[in-house]
This record gives structure tokens, sequence and C-alpha cells, in this order.
């Protein structure tokens, strides 16, 4: 018998936040095609301004604002009044000119808009590709938002509960640091096989014999940094680490060098974007609560990245 057969959703066929509490999430990421659109909404006559919706989430957030944080308007006004909200990773040209599509004027990503985790410009702008970038969305009085730091910082992470919304994982969910995962016993090839087909990605690099049984699991979304990741692993003494982005020189070594050691630690890299876009459902499912009568759409940005 398969033994991801007893786990939900079976296919046919971070930045680091790592102590959280279990939670369930309002919205489900959909599949392909490229956009998800919430319906259903709530009839409310009622307007709201791009600082208003900020400071709504920011004031759910423990600790309220924060003082030093990339989560900054990156384009537009906080007194524009909204049309149509936007979920993304990232505000990509593609995604802008979608949102334009839509009739909406807010974007919230997850991730910067030009290029560098602060979105400094100063070194940009003689550069004419961030001169389009910019120009599209002031043109189209187009508002976006980093929500990086403050969903993070949401108890619990945003980003974590829409992770295991996602993976149908909220049950195998430790109750004190849900990111750890124990899972029935299962191959790491079938774990890889059900990871893709959950995160809606193609291919994933890996270290490990695909034989190997694994059953407790680290998901470490985004790019947590090699220190973390080696601290956790040893603190957690996982089976498999599951993560977005590494340095290879960093974690994948390390793993490398337990394995030559005797360990039987494995490492699946998922790639930043897909560890992470189910943060993006939650804000969706949060706004859709929080903000009935605002059209709120996820739009996914994809990869940048393609396999050869």
């Amino acid at each position: 018998m398969d033994p991801l057969s007893n786990l939900p959703g079976k296919p046919v066929g971070n930045r680091r936040k790592f102590i959280i509490n279990s939670a369930k999430t309002a919205g489900v990421l959909l599949a392909m095609p490229v956009m998800s659109k919430a319906g259903n909404f709530i009839s409310i006559n009622e307007n709201y301004t791009v600082g208003q919706i900020m400071d709504l989430f920011i004031n759910s957030v423990p600790g309220g604002a924060i003082t030093k944080t990339v989560d900054t308007l990156k384009s537009g006004s906080r007194d524009t009044v909204v049309t149509g909200i936007v979920m993304t990773m990232f505000a990509t040209i593609e995604v802008i000119r979608k949102t334009i599509e839509l009739g909406a004027n807010f974007i919230i990503a997850h991730e910067p808009t030009f290029y560098n985790h602060a979105d400094d410009t100063t070194w940009l702008k003689n550069d004419e590709v961030y001169k389009y970038k910019a120009d599209l969305l002031k043109q189209h009085n187009i508002a976006v938002w980093r929500n990086h730091d403050y969903i993070h910082t949401l108890v619990p992470d945003g980003v974590m509960t829409g992770v295991l919304k996602q993976m149908d994982w909220e049950k195998y969910a430790d109750k004190a640091i849900p990111n750890i995962i124990t899972l029935p016993p299962t191959s790491l090839k079938n774990l890889i096989s059900y990871t893709k087909s959950k995160l809606h990605i193609d291919k994933v690099r890996y270290i490990g014999d695909p034989e190997q049984v694994c059953k407790r699991v680290l998901f470490m979304e985004g790019s947590p940094g090699g220190h973390a990741e080696i601290e956790d692993v040893t603190t957690t003494k996982p089976d498999v680490l599951i993560c977005g982005e590494i340095s290879e020189w960093e974690i994948a070594e390390y793993v490398r060098d337990a394995r030559a050691k005797g360990d039987s630690l494995a490492l699946v890299v998922t790639g930043h974007i897909a560890s992470e876009e189910p943060g993006s459902e939650f804000m969706l499912g949060w706004l859709m609560q929080h903000v009935p009568s605002v059209k709120v759409t996820h739009i996914l940005s994809g990869n940048s990245l393609s396999f050869l």
C-alpha cells in the first residue's frame, strides 16, 4: 500500500518564523489557471482607503506597528480609495497589467517590488526596467504595499498557516511548533511527489535516498538562511527538511556531510515562491472576512526561473 494513502488530498499518479501556534485560515489556494478570484462578496456600501486597509491588518498583529520594517508603500498613496485588491508574491509587470485589467488599484505583495530587500531605488534611477515599472504604477495610480514582516509576525504566522492548509497538514502539525509535521511513514520519493502536487511545482532539488522512510518533517518557508536551517535541524531532528530557498554552500553542504556521517537526513528545496505562495491565499481569506465590500483577487506571480 502507498504510505501516502493516509494523507488527505493524496495526488493521483520562510523570513523565518519558526515557533508559531496552530490555526485555521480562510481561503483555499486554487490550482491553475493563473488567477483565483474571491467570490460571493457581501454587499456592503463601504469604501476603504489604502491606508485604512494597511492599518486594519497592522493593528491585528501583536505589538502593532513595527518601527524598522520593509513593509512600506512602494508606490501610490495611503489616501487612495481602493477599487480592488490583488494579492501576490511579487508585483511583477505582468501582475500589474492584470491588476489594471481587473480595475483594481491596490497590490499587496509579500516580496520586494524593486529588486532588493529594502526596495531602495536610488541606484536604479537611470535603469530603464525600473523606470518602466515605476511609471506603469504611477500612470494607473496603483498602490503597492509589501506585507512581509507583518504577516510573519501575526500569531499564528499567516504564511505557515496558509502552507499547512494547502498541504492538508493541519492535523499533523505540532501544537507548539506547527512547522514540525509528523506524517504517516512514507518514502522520500512519495513525499516529494505529494509536495510537488500540493504546491503546484514541476521540479524540486533534493538530497537523500528516494526510498528512505520519512515521518518527521521540518518545513521552513521562504529564505530562512543556512544558520537558522542548520540550528533548527540540530534542535528538532527531522527526517527531512523542506525549505524554500537556500544558499548551496550552507545547508546543502551540511546535509551532504550529515549523510556521509551516517545520518538519514534529507533535504527538499521547493523554491522560494512556491514555499510562501499560500500566504497570499491566507491574506485573501483575511481580507474577505474583514473588508467584505472590497473585491479581492489572488494572482500567482509564478516562478521567474524555468528548468531545461
